[in-house]
């Protein structure tokens, strides 16, 4: 437990360069504000690394897979057996967010937080595996407290690592059917809000698809009655789902900025900052997901997003896509020039 209550004391940013940052963009050579939300983007960029020039010259995406118990009960359209396939695929550099990745300058990092199915052969995964899925929430707990606290700190540690080979933003993705499910009742009790606003389709459904997962997940919160956020993790939670918590509350700790990918990456980051209400400065959203929901829940955690893309895939392809603005905002306080310098170069 104490590790865990070290992960959770996450510091509280100190204002005290927000006076000079926003000077430091007045002093541009545009006019005061033209920028917009860059301009406030790179403002939370240098309040969480402490400094008048922030940077994101090694941004890393770490991608945690996982497998749900849920699946058995058919709220999702495809079998458990595709987050193995799609796993593979992220390995062989052949996913949306490996061509993503290559065209923002990316590094992805893959995490076996908890997939049904034996990786111990896969070349370049990071094993971390929890256990082989989660159970039916719908039917017991998704797991027990003991890997619940085990996943948040395995999600540190991979944070930790990337940042100790230099990182300086995180992204966060995820691969695992049946995600959108668990991420529906970790939103249901953490933002909190009505079950049936927190479900969507997820990776697709037909309309009895829907009927289903909204009766099954209709039964797994009538089950428990958890509101506490460990516990609501406990119930609901997905091993990949605790495991980007975790990289978020490290990622924190050590003042790197975080990269919030969709709605499951959401769901994490709302884990998280419930967990360690801090850990709110330190998140950037990258997009609203056309995943019903989404939109609530960004609005529970007081977040605006970059982009609005109409995107819903996952892997962090959003959060990809997002690093570009990142980069932006930190050369638009290193390399643009000051005003006076122009005014007095034009006499």
């Amino acid at each position: 437990m104490s590790d865990l209550t070290d992960l959770l004391t996450v510091p509280a940013l100190d204002g005290a360069l927000q006076g000079a940052l926003k000077q430091a963009l007045d002093g541009k050579a545009k006019p005061p504000g033209a920028l917009g939300r860059v301009e406030e983007l790179a403002v939370s960029l240098g309040l969480i690394q402490g400094q008048l020039r922030p940077s994101a010259g090694r941004p890393v995406l770490l991608v945690f897979a996982g497998d749900h118990g849920l699946t058995r009960s058919g709220v999702a359209a495809f079998p458990s057996g595709v987050t193995v396939a799609m796993v593979d695929t992220l390995l062989a550099g052949k996913a949306s967010a490996n061509a993503f990745a290559r065209v923002t300058g990316v590094e992805v990092r893959v995490i076996d937080a908890g997939v049904a199915a034996d990786l111990s052969d896969r070349q370049g995964l990071v094993h971390a595996k929890i256990a082989p899925g989660t159970k039916d929430a719908s039917l017991e707990p998704a797991m027990t407290s003991a890997q619940a606290e085990a996943a948040l700190s395995a999600g540190a540690r991979v944070a930790a690592d990337a940042i100790a080979d230099g990182a300086d933003l995180i992204a966060l993705g995820e691969m695992g059917i049946g995600n959108s499910a668990a991420a529906a009742l970790l939103m249901h009790r953490l933002a909190p809000a009505p079950l049936d606003d927190c479900v969507g389709q997820g990776a697709g459904h037909s309309l009895d698809g829907m009927a289903r997962k909204r009766a099954v997940l209709a039964r797994a919160a009538a089950r428990s009655d958890a509101q506490e956020p460990l516990e609501v993790l406990t119930q609901f939670g997905g091993f990949e789902i605790a495991m980007m918590a975790g990289a978020l509350l490290g990622a924190a700790r050590a003042r790197v900025p975080v990269m919030v990918d969709g709605f499951i990456g959401s769901a994490a980051a709302l884990l998280a900052v419930r967990l360690a209400p801090n850990a709110r400065d330190y998140c950037l959203f990258a997009h609203a997901s056309a995943e019903a929901g989404h939109r609530l829940m960004l609005e529970a955690l007081d977040a605006q997003p970059l982009m609005h893309l109409d995107m819903r895939l996952g892997e962090g392809t959003g959060a990809l896509l997002a690093v570009p603005l990142v980069r932006a905002a930190c050369v638009l306080l290193a390399e643009v020039a000051e005003l006076a310098d122009v005014l007095e170069a034009a006499g």
